[in-house]
C-alpha cells in the first residue's frame, strides 16, 4: 500500500467511506487533534521504555489500550452522520478510565494546591498529551450535531483527567518532582 495518494494535493480530505471536505473542516480538526494527542501520548511511553521500574508493563498495556481506543474516537469523529460507525465507543470505556483513575489516586499523595505539568520526560509529555485532549474535546463539541453518538466527547473528558492522574502517577513512580504552583509572586 502506497502511504501517498496524492489526493489531498488540493485541500481536501476524506471522511471515513470517501465523502470529501476541506482540510480544515471541523471534523478534520478535531480527529486530527485526536491523532496528534495519541502521538504524544506514544512519545511518553518511550519515554518510559528507557526506564525500568516493576509496574512498568502494567502501566504500558494500559496507555496502549488508551491509544487504541482514542484512535476509534478519531474514526468516530470522522465517520459522516449518516454512515454507520465501524467500531462503538461503550460507556465501559469511560467507566474504565475512572476505575483507573481512582486506583491511581489511591497510591498518590493527595493534591492541596495546583501543580505545574513538569517532572520526569514521561510525565512532562503525558501532560502535553492531557491539554491536546483538552483541544480534540473541544473541537468534539463544536461538531457534536455531527455526531451519531456524543460518547466521544464524554471520553475525550474524562481522557484528560485520566493523562493528568497518569502524569502524576508517573513522577510518583520514577521519583519526579511534582511542583507546586507558585502563588506569592
Amino acid at each position: 500500500m502506497r502511504i501517498y495518494t496524492r489526493s489531498g494535493d488540493k485541500g481536501t480530505t476524506s471522511l471515513v467511506y470517501g465523502k470529501r471536505v476541506a482540510k480544515t473542516d471541523s471534523r478534520v480538526e478535531a480527529y486530527g487533534t485526536c491523532d496528534e494527542a495519541n502521538s504524544m501520548i506514544g512519545l511518553a511511553l518511550s519515554y518510559i521504555h528507557e526506564r525500568d521500574w516493576d509496574k512498568k508493563e502494567a502501566f504500558l498495556e494500559k496507555l496502549y489500550r488508551v491509544q487504541t481506543v482514542l484512535f476509534h474516537v478519531g474514526a468516530e469523529l470522522s465517520t459522516p452522520s449518516d454512515r454507520e460507525v465501524a467500531w462503538k465507543l461503550k460507556e465501559a470505556h469511560i467507566t474504565e478510565l475512572e476505575e483507573q483513575i481512582d486506583e491511581w489516586s489511591e497510591i498518590l499523595p493527595p493534591l492541596t494546591q495546583f501543580i505545574l505539568p513538569s517532572g520526569n520526560n514521561a510525565s512532562s509529555a503525558l501532560h502535553l498529551a492531557r491539554t491536546i485532549v483538552r483541544r480534540a474535546e473541544r473541537m468534539a463539541v463544536a461538531v457534536q450535531d455531527e455526531l451519531q453518538d456524543t460518547l466521544s466527547i464524554s471520553y475525550l473528558n474524562r481522557l484528560s483527567d485520566y493523562l493528568f492522574v497518569a502524569a502524576r502517577y508517573v513522577n510518583y513512580e520514577l521519583g519526579g518532582p511534582e511542583i507546586p504552583l507558585q502563588v506569592d509572586m
